[in-house]
């Protein structure tokens, strides 16, 4: 994938586009929040997306229905990775601890224990 930044406008796209999974032009702009962008603008950020290798595409006669080419997280691993070099001085558990010491309720907390908790199972079994 050659360039992996994202405009504004690219990044709205991919997220429709991961949650629809797989979608023709019409299904995408359909799936934007109103007030929904313009179909020709829909259309040029994907054919930009296209280029930048993140959406491929099946054609079928005249038209396209796409797909994303790189995951929800692996884009997400790539936007956090410089947040956590620049802010976090590349540690990976302060910014865990910046979240545990942030304003999160009980319940948010007890969420990412019970994640973190079931990662230390998944890591121990490998062994």
């Amino acid at each position: 994938m050659a360039n992996k930044e994202l405009t504004r406008a690219e990044e709205q796209v991919m997220q429709v586009l991961w949650g629809l999974e797989k979608g023709f032009l019409k299904d995408i702009v359909e799936a934007f929040p109103q007030p929904r962008p313009a179909y020709t603008t829909v259309s040029t950020v994907i054919r930009v997306l296209v280029r930048k290798q993140f959406i491929g595409f099946k054609t079928y006669g005249k038209v396209n229905e796409y797909y994303p080419l790189i995951s929800k997280s692996a884009h997400f691993k790539h936007k956090l990775k410089p947040l956590i070099t620049h802010y976090f001085n590349g540690s990976k558990s302060d910014l865990a601890s910046f979240f545990a010491s942030s304003q999160l309720s009980l319940t948010e907390l007890e969420e990412v224990k019970a994640l973190i908790d079931e990662k230390i199972k998944q890591l121990k079994q490998r062994k």
